[in-house]
């Protein structure tokens, strides 16, 4: 027998995924962006993680930042620690190679998770390590894997999406944009990161490119290039790095297919 789920419980880790999605420090205005709930509901939500022990609040500043209690919540998972073993050495190379970093992410219930990144020696305003949760609508990662993607995996996460209040999930509500930008995605071969998304997170200062990471029986995640926005257009990265970076991508799938536990 299915119970109905108990909301407070749900907001509740709505909130600590916020948080730890804004690389583990976030405001309460930070929070209410990613979430939609109200700020009142939020830092009852703040106040009972920090009582459980997994956020505690900044001296100064008065934002929240998560602890190491949180990792209790993911060591079961080691399907991360396994694609990055797998994509590491060939990642590192394809950043000397192309001169900007690359993350490859996959599919973990409402957000691309990061596996692995060759963005470590980046600056801290853009670097992302890996286990970072990327909004799957707004990132090239989440828009090239959910265009290439099973379409009942596809749909399975849609559903779930659509009755997410979340900003990052308005598109969800928008069945012919999404499909327009999806059917964009798949005929142009690539997805790109949402202006809104840059905008927030990165000043606009940087975009991204991004391809889905598959064989013809399985698609695993997806894979992208961040670089600099004056450094080019978003036509020119595409000349540029659209193909290297397709060429990666199939080197890494083939890679992972041979992997047993991977696929499925």
């Amino acid at each position: 027998m299915a119970y109905k789920p108990v909301t407070a419980s749900l907001r509740v880790l709505d909130v600590l995924v916020a948080v730890n999605r804004a690389s583990g420090t976030a405001s309460v205005g930070e929070v209410h962006r990613q979430t939609g709930l109200d700020k009142a509901t939020i830092v009852r939500m703040l106040e009972t993680l920090s009582h459980a022990g997994y956020i505690t609040r900044e001296t100064e500043g008065g934002s929240w930042r998560v602890t190491g209690r949180t990792l209790l919540l993911s060591c079961g998972f080691n399907r991360l620690n396994e694609i990055g073993a797998v994509v590491s050495a060939d990642l590192n190379r394809f950043r000397h190679s192309i001169g900007w970093p690359s993350d490859v992410a996959i599919l973990d219930e409402d957000a691309m998770i990061v596996a692995e990144t060759s963005r470590a020696a980046e600056p801290m305003r853009f670097s992302r390590p890996s286990g970072f949760r990327a909004p799957v609508l707004l990132t090239s990662l989440g828009r090239a894997y959910l265009a290439n993607c099973p379409g009942e995996l596809r749909e399975r996460f849609l559903a779930a999406a659509r009755t997410n209040p979340a900003p990052e999930f308005n598109l969800a509500r928008d069945p012919a944009a999404l499909d327009a930008a999806l059917e964009k995605i798949r005929a142009q071969g690539y997805a790109t990161m949402e202006d809104s998304y840059s905008s927030e997170n990165y000043d606009s200062q940087f975009f991204s490119i991004g391809v889905s990471l598959g064989t013809r029986s399985h698609t695993f995640g997806a894979m992208n290039i961040i670089y600099l926005r004056q450094a080019m257009t978003p036509e020119e990265a595409r000349d540029r790095m659209l193909a290297p970076l397709q060429d990666i991508a199939a080197t890494l799938a083939e890679k992972l297919s041979q992997q047993a536990g991977l696929v499925g």
